[in-house]
């Protein structure tokens, strides 16, 4: 029997465990679709390309399976980019399904004719033009293997027309090979005994943690270890909830302290990256110990002494079972702990009066406050903005691995109400929580329609100080002022629940509510345009 190009592309997706498509419609891409819904794939489409690849990748995040997503050819494409480059930069896996002119065109000035894959290439782990649609199988499993295996990364396909409108006979497509069973590679036996001893003789040790850790899913192993040594941990911003923000080794408002004064670090599976300012955020004096999948990685910004190249689960079990052959002795830490402990809690102390202010316009650690107050423990929450990514980032916990998610590395904003539509079409039993800034809830806000149209109960709380960053006086911000927009009344029009709220005393009913709606809702709260958060990116420098 003869079948398309774009048959035998759906039928791999299902093979290789795609249980979602992320898409918004146009040819030649209609055939996927059609194929991939037959199959029993749930196709979910969006209002713009940016928001269904956005979702792709909180959905990734979410499962820590590859999203998909796909969309027409030109424009279309191209507006998938910038989620491409989100789960790029996170390392996340992903597969993108450019739709494309049929390559007999190329350069004859074909419509929508842009050299897609040369656009895509340089934000992707791998990029490929399959030309025979016998050979999407192979192609398309290929694509999952390098998406997911060794670091994380998209990959991107360009879907020519011809191609994948053309027959094949079924009993000639390509079957692909695949890895029924696939070994983690495992760190140096020796350098795991010196990365033990060195944590073992340390007065002042700690734990640093990412994405690596969640993709690999090792997150019980990583508390295994911090339980067994004794050692406070810390995770990158993308990555909360690896290990519960409340476990008796989290002091998340010592963190500054924490990285300053550690004398040996044990890095996991993240980057001495920008958010790390390039290593420097560890204190010169300290030990390092890092542990990655990517070899290249190891020292990359920030000289090493232990760099061990390995899968974060296989380490981590090296590192526990060391530990306990060499009965590591976690009490000789007690100090360094309570100093944490006491740092945390001042840092507490300082901040609540702000969290419980009654001030007009709110102050949004006061919402953080009241919307942590009524959040399940196992609720999802996406963050976005600027100055209510800092006070998130401050004040709401995660107590579940990958139930956190927000701007990430490349600190992209517009990603929330995306991320929440991913989150939760990837669990939808769970709450599912996207706090915004009013700035980046416009980038997306057409996509809350997406949200009614397939039922998905999301709940964006906005944190409306009417503009970009928060107002300084005596400062020109160009541009900054944005006036006070009327989300709640957005989400009404578009069949979903809104409230505003400009009273303190009303955030908690509102949210409760909000939660209770059965339908997207958003509570758009006027906060404070002068409030302006701690931590700010200036130049080079976290300050």
């Amino acid at each position: 029997m003869q079948v398309e190009g774009s048959y035998l592309l759906a039928r791999t997706l299902k093979e290789e465990g795609v249980d979602h498509l992320f898409f918004l419609m146009g040819g030649p891409n209609y055939e996927i679709i059609n194929n991939s819904e037959d199959l029993g794939i749930r196709a979910v489409d969006f209002r713009h390309e940016q928001a269904a690849s956005m979702a792709a990748h909180g959905y990734a995040r979410v499962t820590g399976k590859p999203g998909v997503t796909t969309a027409a050819s030109g424009p279309g494409t191209l507006n998938l980019l910038t989620g491409q480059y989100t789960a790029w930069s996170d390392c996340a896996p992903m597969i993108t399904l450019g739709g494309a002119g049929p390559i007999e065109d190329f350069g004859r000035d074909g419509f929508q004719e842009v050299d897609q894959v040369g656009v895509f290439e340089p934000i992707s782990k791998a990029v490929m033009r399959p030309t025979d649609p016998a050979r999407y199988p192979e192609h398309v499993s290929t694509a999952f293997r390098l998406a997911t295996t060794g670091r994380p990364g998209p990959v991107y396909i360009d879907c020519n027309e011809d191609v994948l409108y053309g027959k094949v006979e079924e009993s000639e497509a390509v079957v692909p090979s695949r890895a029924k069973g696939r070994s983690r590679p495992a760190g140096d036996p020796d350098l795991i005994k010196q990365a033990v001893k060195m944590l073992d003789d340390a007065k002042s040790p700690m734990v640093f943690a990412g994405g690596g850790v969640w993709w690999s899913q090792a997150y019980e192993d990583l508390q295994r270890v911090i339980e067994r040594m004794g050692i406070p941990f810390y995770t990158s911003p993308m990555s909360r909830g690896l290990v519960a923000d409340d476990h008796e080794m989290s002091f998340p408002a010592a963190r500054s302290g924490a990285f300053r004064q550690a004398d040996v670090v044990l890095v996991v599976g993240t980057r001495m990256n920008w958010m790390m300012t390039f290593g420097k955020r560890i204190g010169s004096d300290a030990n390092i110990i890092q542990v990655d999948i990517h070899g290249a990685e190891l020292g990359h910004n920030r000289s090493v002494d232990i760099g061990i190249e390995g899968d974060a689960k296989t380490v981590l079990q090296q590192i526990y079972d060391e530990a306990e052959r060499t009965g590591f002795q976690s009490k000789s830490k007690s100090e360094w702990i309570e100093n944490l402990r006491e740092a945390d809690l001042s840092r507490r102390e300082r901040v609540a009066p702000l969290e419980n202010s009654d001030q007009r316009p709110i102050h949004p650690l006061r919402l953080c406050k009241d919307l942590r107050e009524v959040l399940d423990r196992d609720s999802i929450l996406a963050v976005d903005g600027n100055e209510i990514l800092h006070y998130g980032r401050q004040s709401m916990p995660t107590y579940v691995p990958g139930h956190r998610l927000n701007s990430g590395p490349s600190g992209c904003m517009g990603v929330g109400l995306p991320y929440a539509i991913g989150a939760k079409l990837a669990k939808p039993d769970k709450q599912v929580v996207a706090l915004h800034g009013d700035g980046s809830l416009g980038m997306n806000i057409q996509d809350f329609d997406t949200a009614v149209r397939h039922n998905l109960p999301i709940v964006i709380v906005v944190s409306n100080n009417e503009g970009w960053t928060a107002r300084v006086e005596g400062i020109r911000k160009p541009g900054r002022e944005l006036g006070f927009t009327r989300f709640d009344k957005v989400a009404e029009a578009l069949g979903g629940h809104g409230e505003l709220v400009e009273d303190p005393k009303d955030l908690q009913p509102a949210f409760e509510r909000a939660l209770d709606a059965g339908v997207p809702a958003i509570v758009n709260v006027r906060t404070d345009p002068t409030a302006r958060a701690l931590s700010r990116f200036v130049g080079s420098k976290m300050e």
